[in-house]
């Protein structure tokens, strides 16, 4: 079995809550102090944590945002089953066991990287956005969700003529790291593009010339649909894609292979494991 190299890199630590908030459709984001985990925790990666001491199974989280100066991570996750209600009730001050980071992160490799997330996919695409908001690369980002998105959208500052008219909702955290984002949905929110997020990717892409569009390079996370969506489009447009799968995973670690995925390779298929293989993955290689 092969031995990933970040194996080596992750920590196993006791990480305090220092906020946890609630947004309508059931989604809590939560900030710990996990020192480090911040330090090393890059675009793509997860946790495995504890939701509860009776619950020794762990759940597999992504990292939204991380702060190695100041050695904090936040998360998003919606409250779908026993455990995620138990890490749900969990106050601030109290104490989560986090291992992490986890996981082949994304490389992000072209000049118009093109960022797609879906419900509890956005939370890499954010961190991916982070990452380049200082750096060459100019990042588009498109979100959707067919709950509330959890935060408030605004009207983006940030004018993209080639957009329908009236979809100029944008995430403020992003408009603040004057990164262009709008957002999909089919639940009719004002502001919102009524249809799928790979409809607006493809507008965005039709308004490029060829000579920007061949810089573009797609990155996405989301459900398994959304995926396979993404990477018909990038195949349509001949351009790169890497997909985040989202899998059931008990140990994180490569160990029980209960997480794997068929693969193609140079070798032909082969079964991989989500948690240390990926989650990051070439999507032509998945779909």
């Amino acid at each position: 079995m092969s031995h990933p190299s970040h194996r080596d890199s992750i920590c196993l630590e006791d990480a305090r809550i220092i906020e946890h908030h609630a947004f309508p459709g059931d989604q809590h984001i939560m900030r710990l102090q996990a020192p480090r985990c911040a330090a090393k925790a890059q675009p793509g990666q997860f946790v495995h944590l504890t939701v509860d001491p009776q619950r020794p199974l762990r759940r597999p989280i992504s990292i939204m945002r991380a702060s190695a100066d100041e050695g904090w991570i936040d998360l998003l996750y919606k409250n779908v089953g026993e455990g995620t209600a138990l890490l749900a009730a969990r106050g601030g001050g109290e104490y989560l066991s986090v291992l992490g980071p986890i996981g082949q992160a994304f490389q992000v490799r072209e000049q118009r990287p093109l960022l797609i997330g879906g419900g509890v996919g956005m939370p890499p695409m954010i961190f991916v956005a982070e990452s380049l908001k200082d750096s060459a690369h100019q990042p588009m980002v498109i979100l959707g969700s067919e709950v509330p998105f959890p935060f408030i959208p605004r009207p983006s500052e940030i004018l993209l003529p080639d957009m329908p008219d009236g979809v100029i909702a944008s995430m403020p955290l992003l408009d603040d790291w004057n990164i262009p984002c709008r957002l999909a949905s089919q639940q009719d929110m004002p502001g919102v593009h009524q249809g799928y997020v790979t409809d607006l990717a493809r507008l965005w892409l039709d308004a490029l010339e060829a000579e920007t569009r061949a810089q573009v390079g797609l990155y996405a996370c989301g459900p398994h649909p959304m995926l396979e969506a993404v990477v018909r489009l990038a195949r349509e447009y001949d351009l790169p894609v890497q997909v985040s799968l989202e899998e059931f995973m008990a140990c994180g670690v490569g160990g029980c292979a209960g997480c794997s995925v068929e693969v193609q390779t140079e070798n032909g298929p082969a079964m991989q494991r989500v948690c240390v293989d990926g989650p990051v993955f070439d999507g032509y290689r998945v779909f």
